[in-house]
């Protein structure tokens, strides 16, 4: 995809302003983490959250996708049974410069949903049926790239390092209140004294380190967003999309007659922005990204007729769809 000099230009400031949030957050979370293991037993506290730190992030094994996949009751796609889906995913990985295409999985759901796991060299990507059955082909290629793009920029890595801090945070937070409460006697003989400001500290981290994993969380969706435009050359067949997955969201009828009916987000990227947010940034982008650009997602997307589901999924007792 090539672009003018001063339009490739504002999509690096686009990239580079994302790049910097995620990493200013990050250093947030752990240094806020830090300031709490000081507070509570000073230099020795800090030298133990980092040893815990490094400790979780080197030898913590990551869940295989296959079987992440199961937990949300996604089944896999043999090749060739959405071809299109298949040689787009293809395409999109070569364009993103990844070695290994991810495996396609299907959600037995009537809920639109998708997402990714894994890494750079062991991933997957599932859609639900109703998403395949609604987005046109040309929409499908948008989320497909979205998903790509995650998966391209580690971006579930960076994610899990963030909910280990926040979790860090919240096992401090609990330590810290549990010791207030041991030597509560002692505080009311005044045998000892306590700095308050450490206790409202204690108290407030876990919102603090929660909302700032929810804001790296949005910039990461936003990133995603972007390199999907990048990918495509297309920023409104995705903006489509988001448009069609957020009119099929049901009101607060289908929360009382079809209670657990949709299907969770992954717990690590569990908050997405507005969608109207989403979709203007993308629109915004039309104007940043050379119209020749999407000539080759033209010629690959008239190759193919779009997928289709040979099932139609059904409600089990359980509650499970297929």
């Amino acid at each position: 995809m090539r672009t003018p000099a001063g339009e490739h230009l504002n999509l690096r400031q686009y990239a580079l302003r994302n790049g910097l949030q995620s990493v200013l957050l990050i250093l947030f979370m752990g240094g806020f983490l830090g300031v709490l293991g000081w507070l509570l037993w000073g230099s020795a506290g800090v030298v133990l959250l980092i040893f815990m730190g490094f400790s979780a992030v080197a030898f913590n094994p990551a869940l295989s996708p296959r079987w992440v996949m199961k937990l949300y009751g996604a089944k896999p796609l043999d090749r060739g049974q959405l071809p299109a889906l298949d040689q787009v995913l293809e395409w999109l990985c070569e364009r993103a410069g990844l070695e290994t295409v991810p495996r396609l999985y299907l959600i037995p759901s009537r809920v639109m949903n998708a997402f990714s796991v894994g890494t750079r060299g062991r991933s997957a990507i599932a859609l639900s049926d109703a998403m395949i059955r609604r987005l046109s082909l040309r929409e499908l290629v948008g989320v497909l790239a979205h998903e790509v793009s995650h998966i391209r920029h580690n971006d579930l890595w960076v994610m899990g390092l963030a909910d280990l801090f926040s979790r860090l945070t919240s096992l401090l937070s609990f330590v810290g209140q549990a010791l207030l409460v041991l030597n509560l006697p002692l505080l009311l003989l005044g045998l000892v004294t306590i700095n308050w400001w450490l206790i409202l500290l204690l108290v407030i981290a876990p919102v603090v380190s929660a909302l700032a994993q929810l804001a790296l969380s949005r910039t990461r969706e936003y990133a995603a967003d972007l390199n999907a435009a990048r990918l495509t050359g297309d920023p409104e067949g995705l903006a489509h999309a988001l448009d069609v997955i957020e009119q099929a969201q049901g009101g607060w009828l289908e929360h009382i007659l079809m209670p657990g009916r949709r299907v969770p987000e992954p717990s690590l990227l569990r908050t997405h922005p507005q969608t109207h947010e989403r979709v203007e940034r993308l629109n915004a982008l039309k104007q940043e990204l050379d119209e020749g650009g999407a000539l080759p997602l033209d010629a690959l997307l008239h190759r193919f007729d779009h997928p289709e589901v040979r099932h139609t999924p059904r409600r089990r007792f359980w509650g499970t769809w297929w």
